[in-house]
């Protein structure tokens, strides 16, 4: 239980207070308090579409995305939750790039916080490609509160993993 592999960044006291919530069972509980609903986007064609409108919200002079899926594989072979890409492709005499966005599967049965800050996350990328204090910025602009989301996501995370093992 000591091993909290998605909040080793974050100050021991907190990672207490979570393996509080593990000894006493009650960290499914505390999850499903503050996030009861699951969202609805099931296809790729309707992840696509709510991906593309929160760009359009938010980043309407960034790239177009000309692709956004569910990935079964990206948890397990990237370690990654959500990737963004740009595949190179050479058209005729030029050379294009298509932005692609993948999101973990395992995001089907999600809150809908949870789908969307994973979403802002790989759409800051078409805007600021490093983790820096101006992608965080951009990330809490597009959705106030990111950072309490991405704590809770982890916590989601480890629930996963202690209900699965």
């Amino acid at each position: 239980m000591s091993d909290l592999k998605y909040l080793g960044a974050y100050p021991a006291v907190l990672q207490e207070q979570v393996r509080e919530l593990i000894r006493a069972d009650r960290l499914g509980v505390h999850l499903a308090k503050r996030y009861p609903e699951r969202h609805a986007i099931q296809t790729d064609k309707a992840l696509y579409a709510y991906a593309n409108g929160i760009r359009q919200s938010f980043l309407r002079v960034a790239p177009a995305i000309d692709k956004v899926l569910y990935d079964s594989k990206l948890d397990v072979l990237h370690h990654a939750l959500g990737q963004h890409r740009a595949i190179s492709r050479v058209q005729g005499g030029k050379l294009t790039a298509k932005k692609e966005i993948r999101i973990a599967s395992l995001f089907k049965d999600a809150p809908p916080e949870f789908l969307e800050m994973i979403v802002i996350h790989e759409l800051a990328h078409l805007k600021e490609r490093e983790h820096n204090k101006a992608f965080y910025r951009l990330c809490e602009y597009m959705q106030p509160g990111y950072a309490q989301f991405e704590f809770d996501l982890r916590l989601y995370l480890t629930h996963l993993d202690l209900s699965r093992g």
